[in-house]
């Protein structure tokens, strides 16, 4: 299966089977191609975005495993929105050129490990007796999407942003659960958490290849999207070490460290 077939199946399908379909075998050559992002991914009835507002259970509430179970349920509408957002980089950015295959390329091992986390979210969930719908599934960063342009701007976004603020939100939640003894699902965080420092890497990689001559903080704070700024980069107990270890310069950390704005989330006193 050529990779734009695998990348449309997984973005237009709308079962869980499309969104988690194999990418063994794929085919990754030049395809000229012109593709629109739809408005929305395809999705069932059932998985379709719905922006009630579900408030995140706080972590002291995770004594009682339907809390828990709801915690999982954010956390599997995030991998399935990433996933979706990498099929569709896959297909609207150029595919010219050795530099753009090897971004391909990066973009399904990246798709590969979000899979392998849904399913380990979905399988837990399981065993909470919740499924994924029950709950309303936002469209927070499928809404990013059409605003970016560039490769650039994906990698800013979702691994300099997004996954960024993981490497601190899974360190927390991995606590979060050993310290009401569910170690199951404090190790599927950290299985998480090891991925997204692969992950954050590979955006790193990226934009320095990209930059030119300007660093890379700045690089990156000029292709985000819209009103996003670095505050989603970061997540609870904002972690230097695990950013070195993604390859991220000192500079560039210390920038981020530093940074300060309205953004509530990282603002909370209590989680």
């Amino acid at each position: 299966m050529h990779y734009r077939d695998f990348a449309r199946q997984v973005l237009e399908g709308e079962n869980l089977e499309d969104k988690l379909l194999s990418s063994k075998d794929i085919i990754l050559t030049e395809h000229l191609q012109d593709y629109e992002l739809p408005q929305n991914p395809g999705r069932t009835k059932r998985l379709e975005f719905n922006n009630e507002q579900v408030k995140f259970p706080r972590s002291a509430s995770f004594h009682l495993e339907d809390k828990r179970g709801l915690a999982l349920h954010f956390f599997a509408n995030h991998e399935l929105l990433a996933i979706e957002m990498m099929a569709a980089a896959l297909l609207v950015y150029p595919d010219t050129g050795k530099e753009m295959i090897q971004f391909k390329k990066g973009l399904i091992k990246t798709i590969q490990d979000e899979q392998k986390h849904l399913k380990m979210y979905l399988a837990r969930m399981k065993e909470f007796g919740i499924e994924l719908g029950d709950f309303p599934l936002n469209d927070f960063f499928w809404r990013s999407m059409e605003k970016l342009k560039t490769p650039s701007h994906f990698y800013s976004a979702m691994a300099m942003t997004f996954e960024s603020a993981n490497l601190d939100f899974a360190q927390f939640y991995e606590q979060s659960f050993k310290a009401v003894e569910d170690f199951k699902t404090a190790e599927i965080m950290r299985v998480v958490l090891e991925d997204e420092i692969s992950h954050v890497a590979l955006g790193a990689h990226w934009l320095n290849q990209w930059r030119g001559n300007q660093d890379l903080w700045n690089y990156y704070r000029t292709h985000l999207p819209g009103v996003m700024t670095p505050a989603r980069a970061k997540g609870i107990q904002f972690d230097k070490e695990i950013r070195k270890k993604a390859g991220l310069d000192d500079a560039f950390i210390q920038s981020l460290d530093e940074f300060r704005d309205e953004f509530k989330v990282t603002n909370r006193k209590n989680w």
